[in-house]
């Protein structure tokens, strides 16, 4: 960090002003010189500032979110029910700001897109690593989803690590397992490499825990993991909307198939035994 010297003196109004002979410590501690240098947009087009900014917030949240989870994580593997369910109301408040963070661009039109969209050429938001390792924590893992980062050999280290960790949800059902609830064997014991699959084991487990005593711990911890499932699933539906508005049918950049392979992702389930067990309580 850069020294500085700090000399202070009233406004006119009462109010102290601070000089610094170097950067101020908002600036050393939130570089925010920094963050405000990364905006480069390729074309003259007023929107694509929008367009570039908003994308760049989200992986911010992205991170953040990342981080919370994987907290809550290593909480449940030492059974630290409150440090858990901690990270979890925090990223829980952080991917509803996410989720708010498509309103400067969700209702672009077709032209207004086009203004800008050759530029970025083959850039895609399923490129982005960070929000991979979102998906793999909730258990969508996927090894082809690696491969794009091949030529970035730091990025794909992080990826292969979330690959091969088990998830937040693997960590769910292992904790519910040593409070007594019947989670398979083989549940317990997967490759946790691959997706994780809908069980009729794990789908029994959550049925116990909401048809037992209602202020039961685990209970609020289902309900907070519905919440964010909602969350989730809320931030795919907007993104396949926004798309849809923006690109109508048309490919997807990246190779992608845009609004067909959006569709896809958006029916895909989180946790989906905290869903089907409620239809049996």
């Amino acid at each position: 960090m850069t020294d500085s010297t700090t000399a202070a003196h009233e406004s006119r109004d009462g109010d102290p002003v601070l000089s610094f002979s170097g950067t101020t410590p908002y600036e050393d501690y939130v570089r925010a010189s920094v963050l405000s240098s990364l905006q480069r947009p390729l074309t003259d087009d007023p929107v694509e500032m929008s367009f570039l900014v908003t994308t760049q917030v989200m992986e911010l949240w992205f991170t953040l979110i990342v981080n919370e989870w994987r907290a809550a994580r290593e909480a449940l593997i030492k059974d630290d029910h409150d440090a858990a369910m901690a990270a979890l109301r925090r990223s829980l408040n952080a991917h509803r700001a996410l989720n708010d963070s498509w309103r400067p661009i969700a209702a672009l039109t077709p032209a207004q897109f086009n203004g800008f969209r050759a530029a970025f050429g083959q850039a895609s938001g399923f490129q982005s690593a960070q929000y991979r390792r979102m998906e793999f924590l909730l258990g969508d893992k996927s090894r082809s989803m690696v491969q794009p980062h091949r030529g970035h050999p730091e990025v794909r280290e992080a990826l292969e690590e979330s690959l091969t960790e088990p998830s937040l949800y693997d960590e769910v059902l292992r904790h519910l397992h040593r409070r007594g609830l019947p989670v398979p064997q083989h549940v317990l014991e997967r490759d946790v490499t691959l997706a994780h699959e809908p069980d009729a084991g794990v789908e029994e487990a959550w049925r116990l825990v909401y048809a037992g005593p209602q202020q039961d711990p685990l209970v609020a911890l289902g309900e907070l993991l519905t919440d964010l499932a909602e969350t989730v699933l809320r931030w795919r539906a907007d993104h396949l909307m926004a798309t849809r508005r923006a690109m109508g049918s048309k490919t997807g950049s990246g190779g992608s198939p845009g609004v067909a392979w959006l569709e896809k992702r958006a029916a895909r389930p989180v946790f989906p035994e905290l869903w089907t067990a409620r239809g049996h309580v």
